[in-house]
């Protein structure tokens, strides 16, 4: 299966004008080739002469892909945990948390500095299990769905492309990331409940059953595909735009450094767009897993309109710092690792030949 997958990725209108992965130590390494009149390009650009690890499409080259998604997820979502901690409790006790410098202020008060760091294991796990399948089922469904609408199409639709198979990877990771997210945010927002996921585990079997673990599964799709096809999507498009009409010279012209500072810039700005997407969605996921016996129809009417929206600061903050984060990171795993890039998109010869 995954050898017709390589066979699409070789004859991909993605395909990158820049480099061709090898995995023999043997074969020659092509020089890059710059291509006349292009000013986009995707998240990273290979590195000259350097022999990459896997061949792209294969099943090392997804493996490796998913490794790139558990250190990228894993750790920034770890990183801001006392941010995420804060945001939690103001979407469910606003009266108590009156706004993100008061919720701070409350909770070193009655916790110590300490209690900032609730829940960062369960936070740990779920995020890179989620990040392995985010990243890793990613680049599988974007071969495959290329390979399904052929290479014009792909080409043309890159963008609705990007939004399926986003959506197909987010599906699945959502599946694995619900039980840490409920054992998460019990521990962050209801006092004394468990002081750590060892103690809140068991507590959640014993009163709720499995179900404790995956009713909020509905809400966190709502949440999380808005949001994973957003940050794929409008992160690719942001990255073209900048290089179109910000970075004063052609991307095959920028040190590895100018490229990662555009990464992180993109990064950001579609992190602020996937926060404002999926909020309303995370405050229903944060009450949710707070209440027992409640439905998701039933938290939305008690929250209104309004309510919905409680946290959106501290949470914009906080996605825009993720979001750019794990572009950062996750570019940097390929170079560190010799994962084949990206490949920005190229117009397929037959439609080259069409407009002429």
């Amino acid at each position: 299966m995954f050898s017709s997958f390589f066979e699409t990725a070789r004859n991909s209108p993605f395909r990158t004008p820049m480099s061709m992965a090898r995995c023999d130590a043997a074969a020659p390494v092509v020089e890059p080739q710059p291509v006349e009149g292009r000013q986009i390009a995707a998240a990273a650009t290979p590195v000259a002469n350097q022999q990459d690890s896997c061949e792209f499409g294969s099943t090392k080259y997804f493996a490796l892909c998913g490794i790139g998604g558990i250190l990228s997820c894993g750790t920034t979502h770890t990183f801001v945990v006392p941010l995420d901690l804060v945001k939690c409790r103001l979407q469910v006790d606003q009266a108590k948390y009156k706004n993100l410098v008061h919720g701070f202020k409350v909770t070193v008060a009655e916790e110590g500095a300490r209690g900032l760091a609730k829940g960062w294991f369960p936070t740990l796990l779920g995020y890179s299990a989620q990040g392995l399948c985010k990243f890793g089922l990613y680049e599988l469904f974007k071969v495959k769905y290329a390979e399904i609408i052929g290479e014009e199409n792909a080409y043309l639709y890159r963008t609705s492309l990007y939004l399926a198979a986003s959506a197909s990877a987010e599906f699945f990771a959502d599946i694995v990331l619900a039980p840490f997210e409920a054992a998460k945010v019990k521990i962050q927002t209801i006092p004394g409940y468990a002081n750590n996921f060892r103690e809140a585990v068991p507590k959640m079997l014993k009163e709720e059953g499995v179900n404790a673990f995956y009713k909020g599964l509905v809400p966190l799709w709502m949440r999380q595909i808005p949001y994973t096809m957003m940050k794929f999507a409008c992160f690719e498009r942001t990255v073209e735009l900048l290089y179109k009409y910000v970075v004063p010279k052609p991307r095959a012209d920028c040190t590895k450094g100018e490229q990662l500072i555009v990464t992180f810039a993109a990064g950001y700005i579609a992190g602020v767009f996937c926060a404002v997407v999926s909020h309303p969605a995370d405050v229903v996921v944060s009450k949710l897993n707070q209440a027992k016996g409640a439905s998701a129809i039933s938290v939305a009417k008690s929250l209104g309109f309004s309510g919905m929206w409680n946290g959106l600061t501290p949470r914009i903050i906080m996605i825009g710092t993720l979001t750019a984060l794990q572009w950062f990171i996750y570019d940097g795993v390929k170079v560190a690792l010799g994962i084949p890039r990206p490949p920005p998109p190229e117009m397929p010869a037959s439609l080259k030949a069409k407009q002429h």
